[in-house]
């Protein structure tokens, strides 16, 4: 396997740089205190009895490092390949990352047609594996099968970024509009309309007619004045026919002459 060749050629490098003088014993021996843990442990443990009791052809690190080759069972390429296609699979990756990934392991594994697309299959998560599958037209070779799965994966990540937009958009209509078509409670239990349909606009207790906006909740000076009557005199709004200033104006203007009678009388 890799490991194995990683640690003979690092092993074989320190020996030619610091142990050339060093017997041939000690440089096997070096060697030895590296190997460790598992079966490696046990396999050391048999040989150190081997070598003590001069069973072992083992003589020089170089013929240590072919032993341990043997041993290990140093894989070809193409072995190496098919181990890793028939255990990759897609876990946390997205599914580009799976297929530029799948694409890597495939190449010098032997692997191709239909079972090359059960390997890539077997490694894809349920939900996109099910849609392709269960299409009007499922795909047919390896590269259909890479193609649609990353597209599949693409408008799906797409459909839910939209997805929060909008939400996040209906939660936040737009910026500080005043809420239209609001009531609040009115006067002696009554109900009075606060915004209009028609873009806004007190209504009160006089219809359509518009007017300044007043708080409900302030303290309503004109309370017994018709301060939010229509006067039935002049037919201005804010007070009532008995306090119409027009009328009182008409009163004063005609006393004169009234009085010029009868003066004029006597």
């Amino acid at each position: 396997m890799e490991e194995v060749s990683t640690f003979i050629n690092a092993a074989r490098l320190y020996i030619r740089m610091k142990m050339t003088m060093e017997a041939a014993t000690t440089q096997v021996a070096w060697v030895l205190s590296y190997v460790q843990g598992g079966v490696a442990e046990v396999w050391k443990d048999n040989l150190l009895d081997e070598l003590a009791k001069g069973e072992s052809e083992v003589e020089s690190a170089e013929q240590l490092f072919t032993k341990i080759r043997n041993d290990f069972g140093e894989t070809s390429e193409e072995e190496r390949k098919i181990e890793q296609l028939r255990t990759i699979e897609q876990g946390s990756r997205t599914y580009d990352e799976y297929v530029q990934e799948f694409k890597k392991v495939t190449r010098g594994s032997g692997y191709e047609g239909q079972p090359l697309i059960e390997e890539f299959k077997r490694g894809l998560s349920g939900a996109i594996r099910r849609k392709l599958a269960e299409a009007e037209e499922p795909p047919t070779t390896i590269g259909e099968w890479q193609g649609r799965a990353v597209q599949l994966d693409r408008n799906q990540r797409q459909s839910r970024a939209e997805e929060r937009m909008l939400g996040r958009n209906a939660a936040c209509p737009g910026g500080n509009a005043q809420p239209r078509g609001g009531s609040y409670g009115g006067r002696d239990g009554q109900i009075t309309q606060r915004w209009g349909d028609n873009g806004g606009g007190y209504r009160g207790n006089r219809g359509n007619q518009p007017g300044p906006w007043r708080d409900p909740n302030a303290m309503d000076v004109n309370r017994g004045r018709g301060g939010d009557r229509t006067c039935y005199h002049c037919g201005k709004w804010g007070h009532m026919a008995q306090n119409c200033w027009e009328r009182n104006k008409a009163r004063i203007v005609d006393m004169p002459q009234e009085s010029a009678k009868e003066n004029g009388g006597q």
